[in-house]
Parts: C-alpha cells; structure tokens; sequence
C-alpha cells in the first residue's frame, strides 16, 4: 500500500507519500480500505516532535487518530461486522493517513452520514465523551468549557446540553454564534472571567479546558479548587488540574454513542475542508497558519 509516512520529525516537508508494507489484522482486529482520515492538532506536535515521549512514533511513522473506511479483512475472533462493511474507526496507536489500516474500535457508518464527516468523528467524540465522563458533570451542574469552537469542544457542548448540563463557553468574539447555536452560553475572553461568568451564573460546578493552553488560574478559582477542572493537554495540567485520562478504555461505547447522534442531525461537526490522502503535508501547512481553521479531513479515491 502507499502511505503518508513521516520520514523524520520536522515541517510539514517531512511528510512523504511512499509504499510501505501492508498492515495485517491480528485477532480482535479488522482492516479497512480507507477513504477518508481526519486531521487534528496532535498529528502538527507529533510530526513536530514536541510529543515524543507520549507519542512515540510507530515504523513506519504514519499519522492519524481517526479514519473511515470499508473493511476489506478480519482478524481471528471478529464478530458483529462482515468484509464490505463501511466504518468509522479510532486508532491510539496512529496510522490513519493511508490506504490500508488496522484497528480494534470501530463503528459503523450509517448511508446519512459521508466519508469527511465519519472520518472527523472518532477521535474528537472519544476525547469528549472521556472529558465529560472524567468529570462526572451531572444534569443541573454548571460546566465553564474552554474552546467550545474546536472540534472536542463542540461535541462536548452538544453532548453536555443534551444531558441537561449547563454550558459556558469562553472564547473569542468570532466563535460567539457557533457556540450560542450548539446551545451554550457564551463568555467573552475579554476582561475579567470571573466578572463575566458572574453575570450568568454564582456557581461554576466543572471547568473543561479543550484548547490546552490557557491559564486556567481564575477558573480553577471559579470551581473552588482543581478537583473537577480536566485539561487536554499538559500546558494546562499544573497546580492541581488534571490531565484527561490516557488509554484505550477511558471512554467505553464512545463512537457507538455519537455515531447515531450524527447520523440523526442531532450532533453537529465543525466545517470541514477536505485534501487528497498524498497531500497531508499540504493540510499540515494550512493548519500552521494564523487564525481559526475548519477542520480538515484527507480524502483517498
């Protein structure tokens, strides 16, 4: 197969389009085809190498977290999902931007749903429904949320509101219609937090940080201390503030429960730009690039 391989760590320009060998199912595991991988924040730091210790990179080194695709092969002991079926599939091991990967979480892609949209799914669902869960916000609770326009952000708002949790969401002015619109209540970045998210709420039970680096001092105090305040990446894990779990079981069922959330319009994605699968290092390039970004997602004929 040919694959998006990260030839060494670096720019963009350290991602080549080469054959590599074909991935094998082992048990418990399928293989798909894939027509589709997202693109996230962490593949940029990987590729980077600002990761290496918690990312380390597999040989060979291809990226992505998340990929769609139709199952081409089984690995001894799979049941429930037959050869020609279409996936969405979650990968902790990496592997997404080539033609063939392996996985061992999967779920299934309804007709409604395409290829761009089951492929941004996996990872920012999974990270989400995690964050929520390692939180325990419970219906009633105030949740202060941190990068409700991002992709983890956003399905996190739509996941909280429909459980009947309060969301307030601190962004930038420019994010302000997309977060009222997923049903959260909008907090400017300007000014004083406290002050702002006194003037909706005289509580804030659980703080959610999906940007990974903001100081998180006023919310912290806003939440009578770091216990329930859950960062998603070590810039914000300090005086107290816990990092969101690692592992490949911290959020069980995750894609088996927004999958039919997205196909029924319930649950909205960010936009999404699509490349071909050979040009991730040119998706790489559009992301390093100032201002917000739509999601991107590469797409393979």
């Amino acid at each position: 197969m040919r694959a998006v391989v990260v030839t060494e760590y670096g720019t963009p320009d350290v991602l080549v389009w080469q054959e590599v060998p074909d991935p094998v199912p082992g048990p418990g595991q399928i293989r798909i085809r894939v027509a589709a991988a997202g693109v996230g924040p962490t593949d940029l730091h990987i590729r980077a190498g600002h990761l290496r210790g918690p990312f380390p990179l597999p040989t060979p080194g291809i990226l992505g977290f998340e990929a769609a695709g139709t199952v081409d092969a089984l690995g001894d002991g799979v049941a429930g999902v037959s050869i020609g079926d279409e996936v969405a599939v979650l990968l902790p091991q990496l592997g997404g931007y080539a033609e063939l990967v392996v996985a061992d979480t999967w779920v299934r892609k309804p007709d409604s749903v395409s290829w761009d949209a089951a492929a941004a799914l996996p990872a920012s669902a999974e990270a989400a429904v995690a964050a929520l869960r390692q939180l325990e916000v419970a219906p009633g609770e105030d949740l202060l949320l941190f990068g409700g326009g991002g992709s983890v952000g956003s399905i996190a708002i739509q996941l909280a509101v429909e459980q009947g949790i309060r969301v307030l969401a601190v962004g930038r002015e420019h994010s302000r219609a997309d977060v009222e619109r997923l049903g959260a209540t909008f907090i400017p970045t300007a000014g004083s937090l406290t002050d702002a998210v006194g003037e909706s709420t005289d509580r804030v039970d659980a703080v959610l940080d999906a940007v990974g680096a903001v100081d998180l001092t006023a919310a912290v105090g806003l939440a009578g201390g770091p216990a329930r305040v859950v960062t998603l990446t070590g810039a914000g894990a300090k005086d107290g503030v816990q990092l969101l779990h690692s592992g490949p079981d911290r959020a069980p069922g995750a894609l088996d429960q927004t999958m039919p959330l997205l196909a029924s319009g319930m649950l909205q994605l960010r936009p999404r730009v699509t490349y071909p699968l050979h040009d991730a290092a040119g998706a790489h390039a559009a992301l390093e690039t100032p201002g917000p970004h739509d999601k991107i997602v590469l797409l393979h004929n």
